[in-house]
């Protein structure tokens, strides 16, 4: 099992596969990767000029003609020229290559070329059908250090596993251990070690894969760290692992399969780049090539159409206050249920061979002779995420096989519904508790991605009309749920493109939600689930507009939990002694339900604030920065800290994350804030307290308080207290 493939500029790839307890390594000199080249229209004489450019070239082991699908959609077979290369790291070289020949010839936009920007240890296990998941548990070894000793090119809290360490112990776990996985807190471990003689790898050195960039997505500003390779070891780097944060390694582990890409390469994807490997995967199997520069543009539409298509998904407007006796219900994973259900996939939306009009408002076709190729990749992870799931609310511990699918052991019994359930076994520990939540975690964040990259412009197998058809639908099946609840007796006081939150309608029989679920579930073909049942929810009014704020709310679950959206104690720029405060804010609203108890409870957090008995880490705030610190134009204190680290000799990236305490917000410059782990205890406990007000604020704010309403009313209490206090 290749577990990792040593990519060499000079060199054949070097496999690493599990032995036993070991591992061995075997280069594999007769592997020649390989990128196609197809022509558009009647140009196919442009793929012979071409063979004869290259013909010469010392990077081209081989020129072959070959037929492929060079689309989701194409029914035949084309013609198109396999370029095959001498080595892994040739072959977006001779890509570019191509692309400059393609242009001197005066012929460009003639050429499609395929299966370029494949990660080369992906592609060489796609190439090959080599698998890469071990066939036994990998060792691995964690090392964390703080950034800000990364910078200083120190060792100052090293650890290992947790425990701290220094760069012998560290040489000394690798050679006692042999680890087959290094979990690190940041990439620049690796040079760091490397410099004070420790080799993170099974042999010296090590590589440089890429340099730290920044980047923009969907608005937002993102830090890509510099990346490293070192030989016979897979590095998963905390600080650019998506899933490994949000699902752990059994999530990882789940996708290694299901990609049969290697771990070192899918740790480091964001949540499209596993989605698009599963996709290429799943091309490949129908002899379908993946493009490397996609260029499809949208179709042309009438106004009205586009109006429609351009919505997204839809909300209903919050009714602000405190309701009670409140139901829940999700959709599950409506908008993967929506691609498999209803067959939309880039190949069947508009495929001009159909005459019906199967998507709502926008009365586009979807194909009735394809099975859909977006449905069949999601399948197995929705049918997988659903046992899952079931597993752990039934508490039953089941065999699986390697893949995480139910093993040949497991006895199938058929539901009503005609989905499949495991019988009960066991009661499941504790481990395998956590294993099941982690791969279902990762699944729901791959789903998560699955209809937005169907518009992303740079998606391989995505199509904009397929995006918009799939919101059409999951605004059509939301409404036809509020049909469905309404009549039943309750009202819909929000939603959330597939959530609803139902309240008894007063004057009215309520059929049981259960009920209502399941008469959506059965009309629009995806199952509604109850999600929880409220003693009270509560929704917040906007703060600089009419009507209700569509993500914040919080709530009180009928098991006694809760359930916080937007609000300070959800934001991740919101220190933990504030977030703390509210949280015990909301414990006072939920006892008493009146504005006036949730404030009275207020000053002693005011108080301990006051005191100094909060700590240093309780108030740090950490917040993501957005530009390099000669861009910024206002005196921020993102700019202050950005200062401050200048000064000291260090920088941080748009993109990375600072953390700091507010020392003196009415200054400007450095003298503004403190870094988190400087020794110094300077605190601003106006800026803080003003934070704890806001917070107090948005707990009463359903009740028609704001900010304004809590100083004044902190200011009654203290003039009545002084008073009688005068007495």
């Amino acid at each position: 099992m290749a577990f990792k493939v040593d990519v060499r500029e000079r060199d054949p790839p070097l496999v690493w596969e599990t032995a036993g307890r070991g591992v061995r390594a075997t280069p594999d000199p007769d592997y020649a990767p390989a990128l196609y080249v197809g022509a558009r229209g009647d140009r196919a004489h442009y793929l012979d000029w071409l063979a004869d450019e290259l013909a010469a070239d010392p990077k081209v082991r081989a020129l072959a003609r070959e037929r492929w699908y060079r689309s989701l959609r194409a029914d035949e077979r084309s013609p198109v020229l396999r370029v095959e290369l001498e080595r892994l790291a040739d072959v977006e070289r001779a890509a570019r290559e191509i692309r400059r020949r393609e242009h001197d010839a005066h012929a460009p936009g003639v050429l499609r070329l395929y299966d370029v920007d494949l990660d080369p240890q992906f592609r060489y296990c796609l190439d090959t059908g080599r698998d890469p998941v071990p066939d036994r548990d990998l060792r691995s070894l964690d090392l964390a250090a703080p950034y800000h000793a990364l910078e200083r090119g120190e060792f100052a809290g090293l650890t290992l596993d947790g425990e701290p360490a220094g760069s012998s112990d560290v040489a000394a776990a690798l050679a006692e251990r042999d680890p087959d996985v290094l979990v690190l807190s940041s990439g620049e471990l690796v040079p760091l070690l490397a410099g004070a003689g420790v080799d993170l790898g099974r042999r010296p050195g090590y590589r440089t894969l890429a340099g730290e960039s920044t980047y923009e997505s969907y608005g937002r500003v993102g830090h890509s760290p510099a990346r490293y390779d070192v030989p016979g070891r897979v590095l998963v780097d905390r600080s650019n692992s998506f899933l490994l944060g949000h699902a752990g390694m059994a999530g990882l582990e789940y996708f290694v399969a299901e990609a049969g890409k290697p771990l070192q390469e899918l740790a480091r994807d964001s949540i499209g780049g596993v989605l698009t490997a599963v996709e290429v995967r799943a091309a490949r199997e129908r002899d379908v090539l993946a493009p490397w520069q996609k260029r499809q543009t949208e179709a042309w539409k009438p106004l009205d159409t586009l109006r429609a298509a351009d919505r997204g998904g839809h909300s209903f407007q919050p009714e602000v206050g405190v309701h009670e006796g409140v139901h829940e219900l999700d959709f599950a994973s409506l908008y993967p249920n929506v691609i498999r259900e209803y067959g939309v996939s880039p190949e069947t939306v508009n495929c001009g061979c159909c005459s019906n009009e199967r998507v709502p408002e926008l009365g586009y076709t979807v194909c009735e002779k394809r099975d859909g190729f977006l449905g069949a990749v999601l399948g197995p992870l929705l049918d997988d995420r659903a046992r899952w799931k079931r597993r752990l609310r039934a508490g039953d511990d089941r065999g699986e096989s390697p893949n995480g699918r139910a093993g040949s052991d497991v006895t199938r019994e058929q539901g009503d519904d005609g989905v499949e359930s495991l019988n009960d076994g066991a009661p499941l520990d504790a481990e395998t508790a956590a294993a099941l939540e982690a791969k279902a975690d990762a699944v729901k964040w791959v789903l998560v991605s699955c209809f937005g990259y169907q518009g992303y412009r740079h998606a391989k197998f995505g199509r904009i009309e397929t995006h918009e058809a799939i919101n059409a639908h999951a605004r059509d099946v939301l409404h036809t749920a509020k049909e469905h609840a309404e009549e039943a007796g309750w009202r819909v006081v929000h939603g959330i493109v597939d959530s609803l939150w139902l309240a008894p309608d007063p004057g009215r029989a309520q059929a049981p939600v259960e009920a209502v679920a399941a008469a959506v579930s059965e009309d629009v073909d995806i199952a509604l689930e109850h999600e929880a049942a409220f003693e009270w929810i509560a929704f917040c009014p906007r703060t600089r507009a009419s009507g209700g704020a569509i993500m914040r709310y919080f709530g009180k679950r009928a098991d006694g939990s809760f359930k916080l959206r937007g609000i300070e104690a959800r934001q991740r720029t919101t220190c933990a002694f504030v977030a703390d405060a509210q949280r015990d804010l909301l414990e006072t609203f939920d006892r008493e339900r009146t504005p006036e108890a949730v404030v009275a409870r207020l000053p002693r957090h005011l108080a301990a604030l006051r005191r100094g008995d909060v700590s240093t880490e309780r108030l740090a705030i950490t917040q993501r920065v957005t530009r390099r610190r000669e861009e910024y134009r206002g005196a921020t204190r993102g700019r202050a800290v950005l200062e401050r680290l200048h000064r000291l000799g260090r920088e941080r990236h748009p993109g990375q994350s600072v953390s700091y305490v507010v020392a003196d917000d009415d200054r400007d410059g450095p003298a503004r804030v403190r870094l988190a782990f400087e020794d110094d205890d300077a605190v601003d406990c106006d800026f803080y307290a003003e934070r704890l007000v806001s917070a107090c604020a948005s707990v009463v704010s359903p009740l028609g308080w704001d900010a304004a309403r809590v100083r004044r009313a902190l200011r009654e209490d203290r003039d009545a207290t002084l008073a009688a206090f005068g007495e």
